[in-house]
């Protein structure tokens, strides 16, 4: 238990101070040079201030190890060699250990080139002035006691290699904070892109619903015209034959009456699609132009296979419309995804429904397709919607694609 509370202190300890650098070189660099001075004027006899002075300046420097590196360790260096020229205290040395502190903040903080420089400028000199005293022995490989060359050179290797590595860490940890912030910024701007594409993409569905509608009302606007006419006209003639035969004028307002439905339902279909006028090229399409679209299939290289019962003739009118739609629609996107391949087209009356159904075979083989907006098939749900019918399209099993429409016809 005392172990783990030690632990959390310390970590609590280093997490207060990881945003404080300049309060760990205050506490490192102000902590040893008092414990150096007061373990040194505590000795039999007590050093002289001078001593204590020269002994507790070499760790002063270490106050800035982090903004001036380079310069640190230098001072650290001078302030051995003072220390080590005046001997103001007979038999004690530093050694290697105060300059191990600023040649680990070189090799941290400064580029390596300048703090390898400056740590072998350290090195030579400690040990050129200890040399020259006679402070320490020769070089001994074998052994790192008495304190001579080598330990200077294990030592401040070993700090050396230890900044280094840590420099190395550090900027390891900034890439990889820079590049996240980065992936980031990339993230947010796909994500923005994405949204711009959505909305594009939405704007693009409601432009093809509105012209899509806009065509089923011109479509649907003819049928109930002609039925509103139809109202008139046999109105006119009603009034005429109810005065010299009240069962035939009868007769002739319940066929008004039927008109009358017929238009209702129609009317009911365009609610909503407000627009006005006749079709591109003036022409009322109905299923009897069927065989135009056919031949135009087949002039563009399919072979077609046409099936309609003959009674589809005798729908209404709205209903023959949307169904032309249909199949001209189908039939182009045909020839833009599978090119010239087999056709077959069949409307037939299913109960109280009209059946359209346009399949086809697979693409010509390198057949590339050509790139569609969607519209089409936007287009085709909203003719079936009108009708409260449904829609599938899809794959078929032997491969090609099939779009098959019910449409339901009121009255049948």
């Amino acid at each position: 238990m005392e172990t783990v509370a030690v632990t959390s202190v310390l970590r609590g300890a280093r997490a207060w101070t990881a945003g404080r650098p300049w309060l760990f070189d205050a506490m490192l660099g102000g902590g040893l040079t008092v414990f150096d001075v007061v373990t040194l004027a505590a000795r039999d006899p007590a050093p002289g201030p001078a001593a204590l002075a020269l002994w507790g300046v070499q760790t002063v420097p270490l106050l800035w190890r982090r903004r001036r590196p380079v310069a640190v360790l230098a001072a650290m260096t001078v302030a051995f060699i003072a220390f080590e020229a005046a001997d103001p205290v007979p038999g004690k040395t530093p050694g290697p250990y105060f300059l191990i502190f600023g040649v680990y903040a070189a090799a941290r903080y400064a580029p390596a080139a300048a703090s390898l420089a400056a740590s072998g400028g350290a090195l030579a000199g400690a040990v050129a002035v200890d040399l020259a005293l006679g402070r320490s022995p020769a070089p001994r490989p074998d052994s790192l006691e008495p304190i001579t060359a080598t330990t200077f050179a294990v030592f401040l290797g070993a700090a050396w290699l230890l900044g280094h590595a840590r420099r190395r860490i550090d900027a390891d940890a900034r890439e990889l904070r820079d590049l996240n912030a980065r992936l980031a910024g990339t993230n947010a701007r796909l994500g923005d892109a994405n949204a711009r594409l959505r909305a594009e993409r939405e704007r693009n569905a409601r432009q093809a619903v509105a012209a899509e509608r806009a065509r089923i009302a011109r479509d649907l606007h003819d049928v109930v015209a002609h039925h509103v006419s139809a109202i008139a006209v046999q109105a006119r003639s009603t009034e005429d034959v109810v005065r010299d035969d009240p069962a035939l004028g009868r007769a002739g307002v319940a066929r008004i009456a039927e008109t009358a439905d017929t238009a209702l339902i129609e009317m009911r279909r365009i609610l909503g699609l407000l627009d006005a006028g006749r079709d591109d090229d003036g022409a009322e399409p109905s299923l009897r132009g069927l065989g135009r679209l056919v031949e135009a299939a087949e002039g563009a290289g399919c072979r077609v296979r046409s099936d309609v019962d003959a009674d589809t003739a005798e729908l209404p009118q709205a209903v023959q419309v949307s169904a032309y739609r249909i199949v001209q629609e189908a039939l182009t996107n045909v020839l833009k995804h599978a090119g010239p391949t087999d056709v077959r087209v069949a409307l037939r009356t299913a109960g109280a429904a009209l059946v359209v159904e346009v399949g086809n075979g697979p693409a010509v083989p390198g057949r590339a397709p050509v790139p569609g907006s969607g519209r089409g098939l936007v287009g085709l749900r909203e003719r079936v919607a009108a009708f409260d019918g449904t829609l599938r399209t899809g794959p078929e099993p032997e491969g090609g694609w099939v779009v098959r429409a019910e449409l339901p016809v009121e009255g049948a």
